[in-house]
């Protein structure tokens, strides 16, 4: 082969290739489910539902994910991270597509769990392709431009889906359809760009892996898979739940509460920032910051009941995300990087231990809310991200962790 067509031929593609598909891939489907995060809330409380019910049905795909994370991250690991995306992106448009036809409370709980086993497959996979390609020196930068991304498409969703509700008079099926459209369009992209040679060395032979995991990884995995899963259950505690505290409690219209995520948008761009000084000056300042960021928003929201308090907490909540993706990604790549062999199985339990903050959090919110108010939850809230920032500071402390 001359040199000429080695440059032409797919399998020669570098790392960036495979990087590219799947931000790509991660704006599309974080546009389509930004649509729904916002619409799903209401449309279940347009069906009658409690806000109990409703935070039981937001969290059952989390659920589903992290019952299935770590079987799927062995079956990746052998059947590749390309083939999975695309068994991924196929089930995810397959929910959006059912979710047009869904009438009853029983229906949500249904596509919730189809859900759960899209997320299962891809989450290990996106993150493998993220922590493996492209170096370490910039792997914390890798994690922020692929959140920062997600984030403003959601965020872009988010917004329109206020938008069309008021110009559709609450037309949930058309907002339903207009996703589908959206999530299904990816499956082109992973197929494009998810290929070549170092794509297919993520995929390890069965019979070059030791038969089992060293005890350095399951020592560095636990601490820290625990930290994942109090800052993601601190701050699930009014992510979803946050569009019927716009709606229903305070009265705000859905198109007035939609313009809250256009924040989102703007605030993601700091994502890089927060990645460039995470893999030049300090991971452990880094890793700290959503814990306050879930802190203050509390604090606002209970302060300021009005669409500035809103407003202003909701800034501060997702500053802490923007800081915290990057950093985040860059603690899961050093984990995973003790024993390339499990590199998925790793990175899926790291994973599984974030569904379960995010699975527990709106379980555990509609429950505080139901039970003793709104304000109580606040207060709950702003106790665990104290608690959250203090086991973030002593873990930052112990060996293992560079910077």
């Amino acid at each position: 082969m001359s040199r000429r067509d080695a440059r032409a031929s797919p399998a020669s593609s570098g790392p960036g290739q495979p990087l590219t598909a799947v931000v790509l891939e991660g704006f599309a489907s974080r546009l389509a489910f930004g649509l729904l995060s916002f619409s799903l809330p209401l449309y279940a409380y347009a069906l009658g539902l409690p806000i109990a019910q409703i935070g039981l049905m937001l969290a059952t795909n989390v659920f589903i994910a992290a019952l299935l994370k770590p079987v799927a991250g062995v079956l990746i690991d052998r059947i590749g991270v390309r083939t999975a995306y695309v068994m991924a992106v196929l089930l995810r448009t397959l929910v959006l597509v059912a979710l047009i036809f869904a009438f009853a409370p029983a229906h949500l709980f249904a596509v919730r769990v189809l859900h759960g086993v899209a997320i299962a497959l891809r989450d290990p996979a996106s993150s493998t392709v993220l922590a493996a390609l492209g170096g370490k020196n910039a792997v914390a930068q890798r994690f922020a431009w692929y959140q920062t991304v997600k984030s403003v498409a959601g965020s872009a969703g988010q917004f329109s889906a206020g938008v069309l509700l008021s110009v559709l008079l609450d037309d949930y099926a058309m907002v339903f359809t207009v996703a589908a459209v959206l999530s299904g369009i990816p499956l082109i992209v992973i197929l494009w760009g998810l290929r070549g040679p170092l794509v297919q060395q993520l995929r390890v032979p069965r019979q070059q892996r030791p038969p089992r995991a060293p005890r350095s990884l399951r020592a560095a995995l636990i601490p820290y898979a625990g930290l994942g899963a109090m800052m993601t259950g601190t701050a699930y505690l009014m992510a979803n739940l946050l569009p019927v505290l716009a709606v229903e409690y305070m009265g705000l219209a859905p198109a007035a509460a939609g313009t809250l995520y256009l924040v989102k948008s703007v605030v993601s761009l700091t994502g890089p920032a927060w990645g460039w000084v995470a893999d030049r000056v300090s991971l452990r300042l880094v890793l700290g910051v959503r814990a306050f960021g879930n802190a203050v928003s509390s604090l606002l929201w209970l302060l300021f009941p009005g669409y500035a308090g809103l407003l202003a907490g909701k800034i501060a909540d997702d500053v802490g995300k923007a800081a915290f993706a990057p950093a985040w990604g860059a603690v899961m790549a050093q984990v995973s990087a003790i024993d390339p062999s499990r590199r998925t199985q790793s990175l899926a339990w790291m994973s599984t231990a974030e569904d379960a903050g995010e699975m527990a959090g709106p379980v555990v919110a509609g429950v505080i809310w139901s039970l003793f108010g709104l304000p109580a939850l606040l207060i709950v809230r702003t106790f665990l991200a104290v608690i959250t920032e203090v086991y973030a500071w002593f873990l930052s402390r112990r060996p293992g962790l560079s910077r």
